[in-house]
This record gives structure tokens, C-alpha cells and sequence, in this order.
């Protein structure tokens, strides 16, 4: 009987022991959810690549599931209490989509602070190394990007100077871009970017103000007439900071060899390829424009763009006298953000 007994228990014991270790061998799905569509460089390259990344250097052990254009439900301004609530366990979004809690990082989307994405992308995370970690102390940071160079649409007339704002009703995407605006005359009209085509073709707006990078996927090539970019040896109006939030939870719940994967594939470099991912997409989405019949696309020179800069130059004080309300040392935190931004720009 006692035979028998150990006979079950032994079998009981290694049919267990099969089962955890087909457990630890099935794959973990990486939800990751974002608010654009799946035609556009976030979800085909920048997202994908990442995920193939993970997947590689664990083996398959982790693979994702990425849900575009909001589909696992909420808005875009939700996205990142998503991640940290665990609805996805990974988003990209921009944190200026909630107004007032991401103050710190979005120094960044200073009037003329960007250089170029993928130097400006590395400068945010040292920045946020620095002085931000606890407005993502609810989530694991994997990275902070920039877009390439803000061009402005419009529908109905050209901008080629600072006058030319005056009275134009245009999409800002953050606070930050919104006050640039209001500064050069327009009146600002805060959205996320997925509201961009209704609004243009409804008269919401006379125009927006985004990268030519996802601008053909909102259709802004036909619904608008004009592009007005800017000198590229003079630093950009305006950029956005995007975000890529984990779950926390959901990263503590992985092995250590997994936690490992994920770290390698987060940080500085990673924050500086999906900003060199999204602004090299600016090509082909211009192309879009310039093959647009009778589509006007003009550049607004150096000498002009210093009026625009000084115009908005009260917009840095103003930001540093948020941060020392908050009792930072603001202009501190203002001549590192930029000390950053020129020590990775080549």
C-alpha cells in the first residue's frame, strides 16, 4: 500500500513539475495600445520593431498584441492611466494630452528647444533620469521621444510671417504648443491629432499644426491648401513628447531573464531610434503634398522665424516660474534640458 501510495505521490509530483515548466515555456502577451492607425509608422515600424525585438531576445517567451487607433476603448488622453491601471500592459501616447501632469518633461515642447528628433528624444530621457522619475512613479518609463519638425497647415491662406496668425483658428496638440500660438496672434484649439480631419473638414480650425509624418493618414493633404515649413538650420517652432508607459505590475510579474529583456530594449537608445524612426517618416509623408495638385508648400526663412522666437520668448520664464512654484530650481532644469539637447546633437 505504501508502494502505491509513493507511487502516486511520485507521479502527482512529476506531472506538476511538467506542468510549471510548460507554464514558464508559454509565451506572455504584451498588450500594447495606441491611438493612431495601423497604416502609420507608430503601429508598422516603431511599435513593431520593438515588439520583434522583445520577442527575439526572449525566445519567443514574450510576444505582443499591438491595438491601434484606441481599440481597447478610452480616449487618447487616457492612455497612459491604461498602462498604469493595467487596461494595456504598454501605450504609446503624448503626455501633454492631460494638461498640467507632465509639466517637467514637457520643457521639451518649448517654443525653438529641438534640434533635431533623435538628439532632442536622448536629451528627454537624461532630463527625465534627473528631474522627472515621479510623474512616471505609477509606471515603468521604457522611453520619451519627440517628432521631427512642426509644419503648419492650413486651409484657406499661407502663413509666411508673424502676421499672418492673427485670427487663425489652429490645433495645438499640447498646453505648451497652445500658448506658442496664442503668442503669434492665433487662437489655439487643443485636440489630439485623431480629431484633426473632422474638425478641418467641419471648419472647426483653418488649420493644425503637426509633422507631415502622419498628416497624410489624417487626409490633410486634401483638406487643406497650405504647408509652411520651416528653415532647418534654425532650431524647430515646436515638437510633441510622446511617452511609452509598462504596466508595472506586469513588468514585476515577469522572470528576472524577462525583466532583463525588457531593460535592454528600453532607455536612452531606445527613446532616440523611435525619435529617428518618426521623424525620418517626415519623407515620405511630404511626398503626399508635393504630389497634390496645386498643393502650396513654402518656407519660412531664419530671419523670420527670430521675430516668431522672440515673440514667444516669455513662454521659457513662464515655465520657469511654474517649476520654482513648485519649488525646483526652474531655469536650472531649463539650461540642462537645453545643455542636453546641444551635447547630443551632431
Amino acid at each position: 500500500m505504501n508502494h502505491i501510495l509513493k507511487t502516486v505521490v511520485l507521479a502527482a509530483g512529476l506531472a506538476c513539475s511538467a506542468f510549471a515548466a510548460q507554464a514558464q515555456n508559454q509565451p506572455i502577451t504584451i498588450k500594447v495600445h495606441h491611438f493612431l492607425g495601423p497604416q502609420t509608422v507608430q503601429h508598422t515600424t516603431m511599435l513593431a520593431d520593438w515588439c520583434k525585438s522583445i520577442e527575439k531576445d526572449s525566445k519567443g517567451r514574450l510576444q505582443c498584441q499591438i491595438f491601434p487607433a484606441m481599440q481597447l476603448g478610452g480616449t487618447p488622453a487616457q492612455l497612459f492611466d491604461q498602462a498604469r491601471d493595467g487596461v494595456a500592459d504598454v501605450v504609446w501616447t503624448a503626455p501633454g494630452y492631460t494638461t498640467g501632469r507632465f509639466v517637467r518633461s514637457q520643457v521639451f515642447e518649448l517654443p525653438f528647444m529641438m534640434t533635431n528628433a533623435e538628439a532632442t528624444s536622448r536629451a528627454a530621457w537624461d532630463f527625465v533620469q534627473k528631474y522627472a522619475l515621479d510623474e512616471y512613479k505609477d509606471v515603468k518609463l521604457l522611453a520619451i521621444h519627440v517628432h521631427g519638425p512642426g509644419v503648419f497647415f492650413t486651409k484657406s491662406k499661407p502663413i509666411t510671417k508673424l502676421e499672418d496668425f492673427k485670427g487663425m483658428k489652429l490645433r495645438n496638440p499640447t498646453a505648451n504648443v497652445g500658448r506658442m500660438l496664442a503668442a503669434m496672434g492665433a487662437t489655439p484649439v487643443g485636440m489630439p491629432v485623431p480629431q484633426v480631419p473632422e474638425a478641418l473638414s467641419k471648419g472647426v480650425i483653418d488649420g493644425a499644426v503637426i509633422p507631415y509624418q502622419v498628416a497624410p493618414s489624417l487626409k490633410v493633404h486634401e483638406l487643406t491648401g497650405y504647408a509652411a515649413e520651416t528653415d532647418p538650420s534654425f532650431p524647430s517652432v515646436y515638437t510633441t513628447v510622446f511617452v511609452l508607459p509598462m504596466n508595472k505590475a506586469k513588468y514585476e510579474s515577469l522572470p528576472a531573464d524577462l525583466k532583463a529583456v525588457i531593460d535592454k530594449n528600453s532607455g536612452r537608445e531606445l527613446s532616440a531610434t523611435l525619435g529617428r524612426q518618426q521623424a525620418a517618416d517626415d519623407i515620405p509623408g511630404r511626398k503626399a503634398f508635393t504630389q497634390q495638385p496645386n498643393y502650396k508648400i513654402s518656407l519660412i526663412p531664419a530671419a523670420e522665424l527670430q521675430r516668431w522666437k522672440e515673440k514667444t520668448s516669455e513662454q521659457d520664464d513662464a515655465w520657469v516660474k511654474d517649476m520654482d512654484k513648485r519649488g525646483l530650481n526652474g531655469q536650472a532644469m531649463l539650461n540642462d534640458a537645453t545643455a542636453l539637447i546641444k551635447q547630443y546633437t551632431k
